[in-house]
């Protein structure tokens, strides 16, 4: 009977790839990341018929080799998402709305898979009283593809606010029976874009009224937490509203913001 030893991520396989995810996206891996990290380059070691980690850092250093450490950034960027996460969030915007007017700008700066970027749609569509767009955007290729699709399973729907699937969203048939898909008329409001919050940000970014970069900052240092939100801050128009994630804080920063709700932040 043959045991089948499965290869070992070793310290300084595990050292170079945190380097390259710290240069790439300005996320620090800790040492409690290494099995993850492991899982999830497994199927990569697989895919190309290699022994083991040491043999596939090789071929991540080789210059020609951009595409694959583009993938590499993209299997271990966490991109744990679902529609309606944090609710308080939705509710408290669906309030903010009702007295609002003239166009809104929005950013959803980190999308992974469209799902905040959706659901901020179906709010906008249901409180907002004037014109509206969203940028929703990320770091991962592959999360903004999917995104751009809008096709999710039908076990993605249980936050959904009674009715809203109906109105929003199309059910699949044949070949997509049990998905759904985001309506084109949310679709055609939402523009997507590939962007590093770590690296200068484009300078065409028009000024926004609302920020959603939820969930974001618990993957960094403190510096590094501060210059993103500092970052963002100079796309914020004065009275407009930056969302963070519930276990995260910008306390201590510094910046222009004051609580006006639990993880609501307007700029001053």
């Amino acid at each position: 009977m043959t045991t089948t030893h499965l290869p070992t991520l070793g310290d300084r396989e595990f050292r170079y790839l945190q380097k390259l995810m710290a240069e790439a996206s300005g996320i620090r891996m800790s040492e409690g990341k290494r099995p993850l990290v492991a899982g999830r380059l497994m199927r990569r070691l697989r895919a190309l018929g290699l022994r083991d980690y040491a043999q596939y850092l090789d071929l991540l250093r080789a210059p020609e080799q951009q595409v694959e450490r583009r993938l590499v950034v993209d299997l271990l960027t966490t991109n744990e998402t679902y529609f309606f996460r944090e609710p308080q969030h939705f509710r408290f915007l669906a309030q903010w709305l009702a007295g609002r007017r003239g166009p809104l700008r929005c950013w959803s700066a980190a999308c992974s898979s469209g799902e905040e970027p959706y659901s901020l749609a179906m709010v906008l569509a249901e409180h907002a009283r004037s014109d509206w767009s969203i940028l929703a955007s990320d770091l991962s290729q592959s999360v903004l593809h999917k995104a751009r699709e809008a096709v999710y399973p039908m076990t993605d729907t249980d936050a959904f606010p009674a009715g809203w699937l109906k109105r929003h969203c199309l059910r699949g048939v044949g070949a997509q029976d049990g998905n759904f898909r985001i309506s084109q008329a949310l679709r055609e409001r939402v523009s997507f874009r590939e962007i590093n919050l770590m690296r200068p940000l484009p300078q065409d970014l028009e000024p926004m009224d609302l920020i959603m970069l939820r969930n974001v900052l618990i993957y960094f240092g403190a510096d590094d937490k501060r210059a993103i939100t500092a970052r963002l801050l100079q796309h914020l128009r004065p009275g407009g509203l930056l969302l963070i994630g519930h276990a995260e804080s910008v306390h201590g920063f510094g910046l222009p913001l004051r609580g006006v709700a639990p993880s609501v932040f307007e700029r001053l």
